[in-house]
């Protein structure tokens, strides 16, 4: 994997949470799930209630999203950092001011097509 500088960091990591959030405010996930790739590994850590949850692959994490869609928006509170191929994004839920991390590994790719960047991983620890 390509390491990411951590101006690309900061831009997926917004990219992320914008669509994100986007997402929670529509109920509509489609346009989410389209950043992530076909064999994605989407994982929950700590999840109040219900321990560890994971998802792999597209038919997987569709369907968790479609039978349990998150409820509350994220806002990024303190600078995203890279950690060689992926990003790391402390965040807070907007509701009850929660803190959590968000944990997002990239395909690779140059500087100039990060639009094109697929998330391959997401942790998101609660």
């Amino acid at each position: 994997m390509t390491k990411l500088t951590e101006a690309e960091g900061a831009i997926l990591a917004a990219r992320h949470v914008a669509a994100f959030n986007a997402a929670v405010a529509t109920g509509e996930f489609a346009d989410f799930l389209c950043l992530f790739s076909d064999d994605a590994v989407i994982k929950f850590e700590n999840v109040p209630g219900t321990g560890e949850l994971e998802f792999v692959g597209r038919d997987a994490y569709t369907r968790a999203f479609e039978t349990r869609p998150p409820d509350d928006k994220i806002d990024i509170i303190a600078r995203a950092r890279t950690d060689g191929d992926q990003v790391v994004v402390p965040f807070t839920w907007k509701r009850d001011g929660a803190r959590g991390t968000l944990r997002l590994t990239f395909s690779g790719g140059s500087s100039e097509d990060l639009d094109e960047r697929l998330v391959s991983a997401m942790t998101v620890t609660f």
